[in-house]
């Protein structure tokens, strides 16, 4: 996850924190200088689907936060953000399948799309809703 500024250059795909996907290596951001490192990222990469950003009330506690649906990774992430270009990886939920798509529902729920040939779509709530 990077912090876009203008004028930077993010290396993708000169420089990782993972290897290609035909396994060769990918040189570490830390050996080019002139390239912006990652404010956060995930080894071995969760192959994120989308992004979305939380503002509900049924997780009143996760407003603010971004959640990523993670294919490769089969999870859902919840990051959260200080105000000044940082960021944290704040909760992990291991689902079990690929998530293509994670959205927020007008009442707050999170709404979750599987990537499969029989597409589950789940709807999550706090326990006992």
């Amino acid at each position: 996850m990077n912090l876009l500024e203008p004028g930077k250059n993010y290396g993708w795909p000169l420089v990782s924190y993972e290897v290609n996907y035909d396994g060769v290596p990918i040189p570490s951001p830390t050996t080019r200088p002139d390239l912006a490192e990652p404010v956060i990222y995930w080894t071995p990469v969760i192959a994120p689907g989308n992004m979305a950003f939380y503002n509900g009330k049924m997780f009143p506690q996760w407003n603010g936060s971004a959640l990523i649906s993670g294919l490769a990774s089969k999870v859902l992430l919840r990051v959260t953000f200080d105000g000044q270009g940082g960021a944290k990886p704040a909760e992990r939920w291991e689902v079990g399948w690929r998530i293509r798509d994670v959205e927020v529902a007008p009442d707050g729920a999170v709404w979750m799309i599987e990537d499969s040939k029989t597409g589950g779509l789940f709807r999550v709530t706090p326990k006992g809703s």
